[in-house]
């Protein structure tokens, strides 16, 4: 598939699964990019690598050498797993599918199969149940939500057009440009979490995208792939958070609040509105600003800066 040899180990080994570097067994396929990757690998089946880390891999896996790995794992992963898709011709509520009686479905609802709909819950007009979706007791999904590859808790709200589950903004470069990489992870909402209207949350790409239990996400925010969000998390409208976030409990979000990928903010802090995070936040502390940094800071930097525009010497033409 790959056009490349075995770099080194078993050329007869063989996978099943996909996972993550540092959570793989011996029947994995895994990807590597880095030093720091590699010496996380404990084991794996097969290891799509570049050419400068091989020797940085562990004795196990079978070694691909490749320019690209990433973009050559997205390929073979799509021959592996398969999503579940809803079935051509199947009725609106598929025969596997599990509603307890004591559930409502409006009009043109569709549930795929294996989902299970739990006692009390209610499911709004056109909204989609996905494949093996379960959602807890007394939840409530409003009209023209979408849920698919997802756990719901039990007293969860969705608003109306919510997205869960679809697949995140992963890039992989390659040769040919770059592609969207298959995205095989769940999105798991703990008890009592509310979702606006509008916002949307990306399944993990091989990890769980995880909303802790009674957190709070407003209108028109968006959570991205791999992201694990504490409890009791409060998010104003438009706020961002990028990939692989990791987000402590009793957070609170201002409105337009920009999180970049891989940034961790500790329990308890409070990132003002309209804030740009580019680093760490510690736990407990207030930031503000673009980028963002400690608001005391942020503000004596903005009040030197009112001043210094007004001592400027007026130029008369």
């Amino acid at each position: 598939m790959l056009g490349v040899a075995i770099a080194r180990g078993d050329s007869s080994r063989l996978v099943d699964s996909l996972a993550s570097a540092d959570l793989a067994s011996r029947d994995d396929l895994v990807f590597v990019e880095s030093a720091a990757a590699a010496g996380s690998l404990k084991a794996a089946g097969i290891c799509l690598a570049t050419p400068d880390v091989v020797s940085a891999i562990p004795d196990g896996p079978a070694v691909i050498a490749i320019a690209h790995p990433r973009a050559a794992f997205a390929r073979v992963a799509e021959r592996l797993v398969k999503l579940r898709m809803l079935e051509a011709g199947q009725p609106p509520i598929h025969p596997s599918a599990y509603i307890a009686s004591s559930a409502a479905l409006e009009p043109g609802v569709v549930v795929g199969a294996g989902a299970a709909i739990g006692a009390g819950v209610q499911v709004g007009a056109n909204a989609v149940i996905g494949p093996g979706v379960q959602i807890g007791v007394n939840s409530r999904v409003g009209p023209n939500a979408s849920l698919r590859c997802a756990l719901i808790g039990d007293g969860v709200i969705i608003y109306p057009g919510v997205v869960i589950g679809e697949a995140g903004f992963g890039l992989a470069g390659g040769s040919a440009g770059a592609r969207l990489t298959p995205h095989f992870g769940r999105v798991i909402i703990q008890n009592g979490v509310s979702v606006g209207a509008g916002s949307c949350i990306d399944r993990g790409l091989l990890e769980d995208t995880v909303i802790g239990e009674a957190s709070h996400i407003d209108n028109l925010c968006h959570i991205g792939h791999n992201c694990r969000i504490g409890a009791h998390v409060v998010m104003a409208a438009f706020a961002g958070i990028s990939g692989s976030c990791e987000v402590g409990d009793g957070v609170q979000f201002g409105g337009r609040v920009g999180l970049k990928d891989h940034v961790r903010v500790g329990a308890g802090a409070r990132i003002a509105a309209g804030a740009a995070v580019l680093t760490d936040v510690p736990a407990g502390e207030t930031w503000a600003g673009y980028p963002a940094k400690p608001s005391r800071t942020w503000m004596r930097e903005l009040a030197w800066l009112a001043r210094a525009a007004q001592k400027r010497p007026i130029v008369k033409e």
